[in-house]
């Protein structure tokens, strides 16, 4: 038999599906009513249903089978996922012994059960809203202290399970080592149908479910497999979960995840391209199993959550008082600066990571944006204080300088007719490039004592859910000049240095220079790409223009001494770090003994660490590829060398 709760033209009721007709329940009998009855009393149930007028399937809203389950645990009974988990984030695919001897389970929230068409909300202040394909089975008899084959015997029914897992928030909880909290408590799918036992015989194989099952995101498939793979039976978690523990009817235990049916498991901490990324609003996602049906949900975003200020960590070191000296040609403040005429920079000190410039250049009845900023919040923020000019000289273009995304992630807020333009290395990047909210895991990993208040401290800030970059619409080589209100405006690709492409935008009339990354000023450069003798290059070129305003990527407004400055610095590190190789030291060693000089002062001097090793890989090939987070992790580590 095939049971479904449903909403009709009279409200909430029960009945048996037979094809594409259900046979109604009397008002007021509710499928967990009928389950209390147990198995027999089920059955009878069901010849009961046959003797009312049906509907149709198509005339009513299927609900889950149990909207409200007295409760709801969900367990682990697949190794293989967990291995996969582990794996997908680098930490290798053996188990600890633990996962050998006992099943895992943990509680879910009976209060966010969902139906198997529901619209499924994201959890508040999550990133990475994922999923997971699960069967359950629904406890009909009451029990304690079951044996397995009891607990077997237990069953009454079975359903599709979808497990929504908010990733990042279940990684910051991990941590406590008090089991699951927020991470999973954003919505449990339950349903399209409760099937009982007997329909499923067919698909018995030596004594387990054999079920084919398929996970689709946008109708493109992620993951499949078969029920066949526990390691765990039903039957040996429910006879461990009732130990001491009295089951009730309608009890929903969860199968944990069919492995590969799931995003998590796709993360690749290498190839960071090949991941389909995490659910984003208005994705769809479909389940399917074999005898049980489909679920098919559309995920929608929910509202911010309301912060919690965090406690003082007594044992965390005081945070250092980070001031940019630099000098600067129009005060350093948060906010819309005009540097020449109709010429605006977009400061947001101080200047570290994150906390980027971007700029305006308006004409007559149109303008150019250069660059986005890190989140939503904080582009719609300097596109509000850009209105008063922007109404009267709309954005027409915005040019993308290179791909981080404290230069792009605001992009989708553009009005899709803006134009935006970018190098086309700089597009390659981005569309190759890790998925803007997987910079979330800086914010939540478990880095160690060191990196972690490291990372937190530098990314807290920022909020990464909800952004799809926009890529560019129109890209260029090495040079591209356009008009823009009448204004004539120079793009220049002087890449690769700090990124594969890095572009600046020149505006002769003003004598205005946005460089963009090739410019921090007050605070220490970063090579992601290199070569650095070209940004050295880059660096004459762009003192070559002389323009006395040069509006950086990250800092103050400066003049072409602040180039100079930065090219001083690359040089400097890259004479420092060539001697270092000369004498046979490690690169890590280098960078651990390096005099920065006059550079000691600038903010981020640990971003020195990087520098180096880019400057070895430079000079010997052979030198390993680091990973973005370990490099992350040393800058921390270099930084509290220095500071102790």
């Amino acid at each position: 038999m095939k049971w479904v709760t449903f909403r009709g033209a009279d409200g909430e009721r029960t009945g048996l599906l037979s094809g594409d007709a259900i046979h109604p329940m009397p008002p007021g009998v509710t499928l967990l009513d009928l389950i209390g009855r147990g198995a027999e009393g089920l059955r009878q149930a069901g010849a009961q249903a046959r003797r009312f007028d049906p509907v149709g399937l198509d005339d009513v809203t299927l609900l889950a089978p149990i909207p409200r389950p007295p409760s709801i645990r969900d367990s682990l009974c697949f190794l293989d996922h967990m291995r996969n988990c582990q794996a997908a984030v680098g930490n290798g695919r053996v188990l600890s012994d633990t996962w050998y001897r006992i099943p895992a389970f943990y509680f879910a929230c009976p209060a966010t059960v969902l139906g198997p068409y529901d619209d499924a909300p994201m959890a508040p202040g999550s990133a990475w809203q994922d999923f997971e394909l699960e069967i359950a089975a629904v406890i009909g008899t009451c029990g304690k202290d079951l044996t397995v084959e009891q607990a077997e015997q237990a069953i009454i029914g079975y359903t599709i399970f979808n497990d929504w897992s908010a990733r990042d928030l279940q990684q910051l909880e991990t941590q406590l080592a008090i089991g699951q909290g927020k991470g999973k408590d954003s919505g449990v799918t339950l349903g399209p149908y409760l099937v009982t036992p007997d329909e499923l015989e067919e698909y018995r194989r030596d004594g387990k479910l054999d079920l084919q099952v398929t996970a689709l995101v946008n109708d493109r498939v992620i993951g499949s497999g078969s029920t066949a793979q526990m390691d765990w039976s039903f039957g040996e978690v429910i006879s461990y979960v009732s130990r001491g523990v009295q089951l009730t009817p309608g009890d929903v235990v969860g199968s944990g995840t069919v492995p590969t049916c799931t995003l998590v498991e796709h993360l690749s901490m290498t190839e960071p391209e090949s991941f389909p990324g995490w659910l984003r609003d208005g994705d769809v996602v479909t389940l399917r199993v074999q005898g049980l049906g489909e679920t098919r949900q559309t995920v929608r975003a929910s509202s911010p959550p309301h912060r919690l200020a965090p406690r003082p960590n007594p044992e965390a070191a005081p945070a250092p008082n980070r001031v940019n000296r630099a000098p600067a040609r129009v005060p350093y403040t948060r906010g819309l600066h005009e540097v020449a005429d109709q010429v605006w920079a977009w400061t947001l000190p101080d200047g570290g990571y994150g906390w980027s410039n971007a700029g305006l250049v308006s004409g007559d009845g149109a303008s150019l944006l250069v660059d986005t900023l890190f989140d939503l919040a904080l582009t719609r923020e300097m596109l509000t204080a850009m209105q008063p000019f922007t109404e009267r000289a709309p954005i027409t273009d915005a040019l993308i300088t290179h791909s981080n995304g404290d230069h792009t992630h605001g992009n989708q807020l553009l009005d899709p007719s803006v134009r935006i333009i970018a190098a086309q290395g700089t597009a390659d990047e981005i569309e190759h490039g890790m998925a803007p909210e997987m910079l979330a895991m800086v914010q939540t990993a478990n880095l160690g004592p060191v990196a972690t208040p490291y990372t937190r401290d530098r990314f807290g800030p920022f909020d990464f859910s909800g952004i799809r970059v926009r890529n560019a619409d129109q890209t260029f080589d090495r040079e591209l000049s356009i008009e823009v209100g009448g204004r004539r405006i120079e793009l220049l690709n002087l890449g690769p240095a700090h990124t594969a492409a890095d572009s600046v935008v020149h505006v002769p009339d003003a004598g205005v220079l946005f460089g963009g990354d090739l410019l921090f000023i007050g605070c220490t450069p970063i090579v992601w790409a290199g070569p650095i003798a070209n940004w050295v290059a880059a660096c004459d070129a762009m003192i070559a223009l002389d323009t006395p305003t040069v509006v950086p990527g990250h800092g103050p407004v400066t003049d072409p001494d602040g180039i100079r400055a930065v090219r001083g610095y690359l040089v400097h590190v890259a004479e420092q770090a060539k001697a270092a190789y000369d004498k046979g030291l490690s690169w890590a060693e280098a960078a651990d003994t390096i005099d920065l000089g006059e550079y000691a002062t600038w903010l981020d001097a640990e971003r020195v660490v990087v520098n180096v090793y880019q400057r070895y890989r430079e000079l010997d090939s052979d030198t390993p590829q680091l990973e973005t987070m370990a490099l992350l992790v040393m800058q921390a580590e270099w930084l509290a060398k220095r500071s102790a």
